[in-house]
């Protein structure tokens, strides 16, 4: 080979890896509910990812490359997650995994992350069940609160209210639902050993007639009603609870811990919201004087980015997530999701609400939420949270 030729190949040999390396993406593959009953909070979660990549590409990328956030519509569905979640690893060849919405979707792609050994990240999903000792493995990190915290909540609450001798509760008849029921019920014995559950039904989720439900627990006749009925299904059983006189009747002493507290969920109601429950969300938005800057910045720019009036209270969950993620890569030196999950591993990490660490043992960051009385402000054509405190994990809360 003459010497001209053999330094052409080297030169165009030295042009391949270079040119190859500034196309290559860190892929994040993300199942997640974008139509249906549950995009109501599927979407905005889904959003404030992208917002974080976006940020995060603008700012120089992750170990010199930018991330790649690849979408699919998971229609809350398990069997359809754990589908897209097997196209995404093995078709579109991502590294990581994050999303799902409902504690169907989140257990069932877990066990997809642990076969093919890839870090998912759960940004939603409650159920104790996604990281009960028997299925935690290496792979999983929740950065949720979960049902456990949820019944503990709702315990406390209803535990204030001194009147209240029969409780009712309503849930979704699924892991989230029953898991969340029965931590209420655990707790209320202790904090609250004079009160009598007197009614429990299980709508199935995605339930599209509450009227049965909202009959047979009306004539139980309750003091006071624990649900965890969320996003569209909520806005579904509040229009049809309301003519019927269901939050009347218990003069609004319902708490829901399915995030009904959030703006989402307070401007698909608009005027058929039940003012006067009680709710949670893991961000407010609507936010009193001692607001957080960070928290106030992340508000503007999420405004700005989605071209809404009213920030969602759901978008800092895809949002911290995806930071999330990728402090954790940093901290690995790489993409390698057995470093990646190391590195995880007791990682602490800002969000525009304060700091979040994942637990070594449980893999979780035991996150609580805001909760407060959700009312009607003449400044907002919606139900706002009032007064929202911050609560977490605790004897039965802080």
């Amino acid at each position: 080979m003459r010497p001209q030729r053999l330094l052409l190949g080297i030169f165009v040999a030295s042009l391949v890896p270079v040119a190859a390396s500034a196309a290559d993406t860190i892929k994040i593959g993300s199942p997640m509910p974008l139509s249906g009953p549950a995009s109501v909070y599927g979407v905005p979660v889904e959003k404030g990812a992208e917002m974080a990549v976006d940020e995060i590409n603008a700012n120089g990328g992750v170990l010199g490359r930018k991330l790649e956030l690849l979408k699919r519509d998971s229609k809350a569905s398990a069997d359809e997650a754990v589908r897209l979640a097997r196209e995404l690893i093995i078709k579109d060849s991502v590294d990581f995994l994050m999303g799902t919405l409902t504690s169907a979707e989140a257990p069932a792609v877990s066990t997809i992350a642990k076969e093919n050994k890839i870090v998912f990240v759960a940004p939603t999903s409650k159920t104790i069940q996604l990281t009960s000792p028997a299925n935690l493995h290496p792979y999983i990190f929740r950065l949720a609160s979960n049902t456990d915290i949820d019944g503990r909540t709702g315990a406390a609450i209803i535990a204030g209210w001194k009147d209240v001798k029969k409780v009712a509760t309503i849930a979704p008849d699924y892991a989230y639902g029953r898991d969340a029921v029965a931590a209420f019920v655990d707790y209320i014995k202790k904090a609250r050993p004079d009160i009598q559950i007197v009614d429990q039904q299980w709508p199935k989720l995605g339930q599209s007639d509450f009227t049965p439900f909202i009959n047979a627990q009306m004539a139980k006749k309750p003091d006071a009603v624990f649900c965890d009925v969320f996003g569209g299904d909520f806005v579904t059983f509040a229009k049809q609870a309301g003519p019927l006189g269901y939050f009347k009747m218990i003069n609004n002493r319902l708490a829901d811990a399915g995030e009904v507290g959030t703006t989402d969920e307070a401007q698909a109601l608009g005027n058929d919201y039940p003012y006067g429950i009680w709710s949670d969300a893991y961000d407010p938005v609507i936010w009193p004087g001692n607001e957080p800057a960070a928290h106030k910045t992340f508000i503007e720019h999420l405004k700005a980015y989605t071209k809404e009036k009213y920030a969602s209270g759901w978008a800092i969950m895809g949002y911290a997530s995806i930071y999330a993620l990728a402090e954790g890569i940093k901290k690995a030196g790489s993409t390698n999701s057995d470093k990646v999950a190391k590195a995880l591993l007791g990682l602490s990490f800002e969000t525009p609400i304060g700091k979040l660490t994942f637990n070594q043992k449980s893999h979780e960051t035991d996150a609580g939420e805001f909760w407060g009385q959700m009312v009607k402000d003449d400044h907002y054509p919606f139900a706002v949270m009032k007064d929202p405190k911050y609560l977490s994990q605790g004897p039965y809360t802080n």
